[in-house]
């Protein structure tokens, strides 16, 4: 199985302030996994265990069964999964085959508590996307 590289994880807002050693520590974290052409991947509403990151390939991103978006190589989503385990907000299908590195919660949690300084950088990239959303 093969990780994500270090540069497709620095374009993820949530590992932004990350340094070079940070993120391929965590790239080491991460499972490929593959979609075909209309898998769901994320069921808005159902519970969300796992963050992913796009390296191929396209889906769509609905709310209310509305198309609200589109995502691509170096999207990202599912990071709410990873913070509190809330519900799906939206339902993700893949339009085309799609590559994408999953990160399980049961990783992710213990991997950012065995590293305080990592916590600090994920809560200011969390803080500037809130403000980026209530800025819109």
């Amino acid at each position: 199985m093969s990780k994500p590289s270090p540069d497709l994880l620095r374009n993820v807002r949530l590992f932004s302030g990350l340094d070079e050693k940070e993120l391929e520590s965590l790239a080491d974290e991460f499972n490929e996994r593959r979609f075909a052409a209309g898998d769901k991947i994320a069921l808005e509403g159902e519970g969300g265990l796992m963050f992913f990151v796009v390296e191929s390939g396209e889906a769509t991103v609905e709310i209310h069964g509305e198309e609200v978006g589109k995502l691509g190589p170096g999207a990202a989503f599912g990071e709410i999964a990873l913070i509190d385990r809330r519900p799906r907000t939206a339902t993700v299908t893949a339009v085309s085959d799609l590559r994408t590195y999953g990160l399980p919660v049961f990783v992710f949690r213990p991997y950012v508590e065995a590293r305080p300084e990592l916590a600090w950088k994920l809560l200011e990239s969390m803080a500037d996307r809130l403000a980026a959303a209530e800025a819109r």
